[in-house]
């Protein structure tokens, strides 16, 4: 039986540090992490080029950080090195599946990662290696969300899979109104006037600027990233 043909041959998946909570308040649930790994390495398996942004929420959160008084700087550099740590987890977890990696910092940490250098990232992504981007842009006032849309264009993905815990983008957030309805679709323009948190307002101008696509979609339903990649209808297409 020949493979299924994937709608897209290069994406960039963002993941939040959320994600890696699995049942747990805080930190890191390895289970979780091995999980998502095992659906990574489905789509591997297929041929296509994986490079993932990893957040770090489940750790610390710059924008928490200055609401209880931090400086600005010194929490969003807190929350880079939070997503470090998730790089490092996601990466172990993706060789325990027989997936090669390699974990990019945006922060220079040698022991750990590599520099972020273009040409390098995309030939490991021609070589078959899953690229993992840690430490956002390196730089505060940047969220991950930006990072990621920026890698993407950097890269040449053809479309950011934003991974939630709902099934797509809605009027309203669906966990607190049952009112709110699911788009099947939008705009890049109908998101930024509405408001919508899909990603923040630079990242979704970077995408529409360069009609770089983003499909928002659960990852909470196991297959769900391979069913994206395969362009069946799920979740939310901004375009």
């Amino acid at each position: 039986m020949s493979k299924p043909r994937p709608a897209y041959q290069r994406i960039l998946l963002k993941l939040s540090g959320e994600s890696l909570l699995g049942k747990l308040a805080y930190g890191i649930d390895f289970k979780t992490a091995l999980s998502i790994a095992q659906e990574v390495r489905e789509i591997h398996d297929l041929g296509v080029q994986i490079a993932i942004m990893i957040g770090g929420g489940n750790i610390f959160r710059g924008i928490r950080g200055t609401e209880e008084g931090l400086d600005r700087v010194s929490a969003d550099q807190m929350g880079l090195l939070a997503t470090i740590m998730n790089g490092v987890a996601l990466q172990d977890a993706l060789e325990k599946q027989g997936v090669f990696t390699r974990h990019v910092s945006a922060l220079e940490i040698k022991a750990i990662a590599e520099p972020f250098i273009r040409r390098r990232i995309v030939r490991h992504l021609e070589k078959g290696r899953v690229v993992i981007f840690s430490a956002g842009l390196g730089s505060p006032y940047f969220t991950t969300d930006t990072a990621a849309a920026l890698r993407a264009l950097e890269i040449k993905a053809q479309v950011i899979l934003k991974a939630t815990k709902v099934e797509g983008v809605y009027t309203a957030d669906p966990l607190t109104d049952k009112r709110a309805k699911r788009f099947d679709s939008i705009r890049y323009m109908d998101v930024l006037k509405r408001g919508l948190k899909v990603m923040d307002a630079t990242a979704i101008s970077l995408c529409k600027d360069n009609d770089l696509p983003i499909i928002v979609f659960n990852l909470k339903k196991r297959g769900n990233i391979k069913r994206a990649v395969l362009g069946e209808d799920i979740g939310t297409k901004v375009y």
